[in-house]
């Protein structure tokens, strides 16, 4: 039976897992190389006359810009617009001691505000000539943010390429062991049943390929149960053959003796005449036994009965079986204790189990020695036990094992057990059926 899977092993769980620890390992990542390149940018940017020389190379465009144009130091829209198509620059114009132009606030008329020129410490100015005179201009661009902006683009695109490469790598190991059992099933569709199924982890996937193992391990004891099953038929043929054949050959050669008058008196003809008998009665007996076998082991499914205690159904069985083996002679040593179970059976196949039994005690057993019954109890199932002296050798019947091969076949349609076993004089048949608790 395929096991139970539990919440957190579960393929959602596994998967939920899986998106939390890629998304934690991807921004793990990110920090890292955001910390990596802005050393990278700093070292390069600020450790370098980059800002310098991109600075001169803006102030040389405004020139041309201003040249072509023919702008003077207070056309603010004309500069403010090219401004707005460099975007990352921004500029201030002082000329003669006053600020005329700043592209931070463009729209303000800055010489009617007679606002005065300051120089800041940090602010590098290069003259520019204008068309009406030359101005001091200090610019200032945001290159360094230009490369912060593409180093957080390539940070996220690797730290999302990581998240997808750790989740499509989860998935695939998932679906490289669907596609195992996958082929797995495909090779068992193929009969071979020998090829064991792969069981791996906890989830569902592990339980179906448990489900698929039970299920080929079933399949293998099914076979195996019905190559013994026509073994033991081939067996049993064969020794139903042998047995028929030598009371029919003896019945064959008295029949003779008697049509030919080969005989000597009438004791002799009557002595025949009983032998003959006792040859068709085992014929009978040995057809019987067969016919009752032909039935048990063709028969598909047997309708079970309700429920019922041992003592219930048992009792009164036992009591005629014990008072009819005392009736022939054997002594029986009946000590049940009643289990305190129910069991579901099929009163037919029971009585002629007890018929069989029965028979089988008064062909083989010694009647120097007690037949044993108890009850027994084993895990969940219950039953009895039979036991009993063989004859000596001299003294034993012939045996073909059919009957006792018929109480196992009835036995297993039932659902229950039927084992035999013999230890020097000792023969012992143990009954056991499911069980049920009271």
């Amino acid at each position: 039976m395929a096991r139970t899977t539990s919440k957190k092993d579960s393929i959602y769980f596994q998967l939920l897992r899986l998106l939390v620890i890629s998304a934690f390992a991807a921004v793990l990542v990110f920090f890292v190389l955001n910390r990596a390149g802005d050393r990278l940018i700093e070292n390069f940017y600020y450790n370098s006359d980059y800002e310098e020389r991109k600075n001169e190379s803006y102030i040389r465009k405004l020139q041309q810009y201003i040249d072509q144009n023919e702008l003077s130091s207070r056309d603010a829209d004309a500069l403010k617009s090219w401004v707005q198509k460099q975007q990352i620059v921004s500029i201030r114009v002082n000329k003669d001691g006053m600020q005329v132009f700043d592209s931070v606030y463009p729209d303000q008329e800055l010489w009617e505000e007679d606002i005065e020129a300051n120089d800041y410490g940090w602010e590098v100015y290069y003259t520019v000539s204008f068309a009406d005179g030359e101005a001091r201009v200090s610019i200032t661009g945001m290159y360094a943010y230009q490369f912060y902006n593409y180093a957080m683009l390539a940070e996220l695109a690797l730290s999302f390429v990581l998240f997808l490469l750790l989740v499509l790598f989860g998935i695939r190991s998932k679906m490289a062991y669907i596609l195992k059992l996958s082929d797995e099933v495909e090779i068992l569709e193929g009969g071979s049943l020998d090829y064991k199924i792969t069981v791996k982890g906890k989830d569902e996937l592990a339980a179906l390929a448990e489900g698929l193992e039970s299920m080929r391990l079933s399949f293998q004891e099914l076979i195996r149960q019905e190559a013994r099953m026509v073994q033991e038929n081939q067996k049993i043929v064969t020794e139903m053959s042998h047995d028929l054949r030598t009371p029919v050959t003896s019945i064959m050669l008295y029949t003779e003796i008697l049509k030919k008058g080969s005989y000597k008196g009438e004791g002799q003809w009557k002595e025949y005449v009983e032998k003959i008998d006792r040859k068709a009665r085992r014929m009978k007996q040995l057809t019987d036994h067969l016919f009752e076998y032909s039935l048990t082991a063709g028969e598909e499914e047997v309708q079970l009965e309700e429920p019922e205690t041992c003592e219930t159904l048992f009792y009164d069985l036992f009591s005629e079986t014990c008072s009819y083996l005392k009736q022939q002679g054997f002594e029986v040593s009946f000590q049940v204790e009643w289990p305190q179970s129910r069991l579901r059976i099929s009163t037919d196949y029971v009585m002629r189990i007890m018929d069989n039994l029965t028979s089988n005690i008064m062909k083989y057993a010694d009647t120097s020695m007690p037949v044993a019954v108890s009850a027994v109890e084993e895990g969940n199932m219950v039953g009895f036990l039979f036991e009993n002296k063989v004859k000596k050798p001299e003294e034993e019947t012939e045996s073909n094992g059919i009957g006792i091969q018929s109480v196992k076949n009835m036995m297993t349609k039932m659902k229950g057990k039927c084992m035999t076993e013999q230890k020097g004089e000792r023969f012992r048949v143990l009954l056991l059926f499911p069980g049920q608790t009271v």
